[in-house]
């Protein structure tokens, strides 16, 4: 190659390991920890709502939960946050 070429592609190679280490390579959009709820819990930390209301907006997939263990016994851990933004009105 000639020694032009050489120094062209030397510098593609710099200006790329710039670019690639302004941006890290971990770049992880910053995740909070998901905080989730059993029903009980849930009605402490609402006021004025029920097991029997929790457990309506549960089964109407209005929000966001889990079951734990097999089956319908298992334990329902409700996400907070979706708790809070449905009952809130989605603000």
């Amino acid at each position: 190659m000639k020694r032009s070429q050489q120094e062209v592609i030397d510098r593609i190679l710099d200006l790329l390991t710039e670019l690639v280490d302004d941006t890290p390579a971990n770049q992880q959009a910053e995740t909070k920890p998901v905080e989730m709820l059993t029903i009980k819990e849930c009605t402490e930390a609402v006021k004025g709502v029920s097991e029997h209301t929790i457990r309506k907006l549960v089964a109407q997939g209005r929000v966001r939960y889990i079951r734990t263990g097999e089956g319908e016994r298992g334990k329902i851990l409700i996400c907070k946050q979706s708790l809070l933004d449905y009952l809130g009105g989605g603000k």
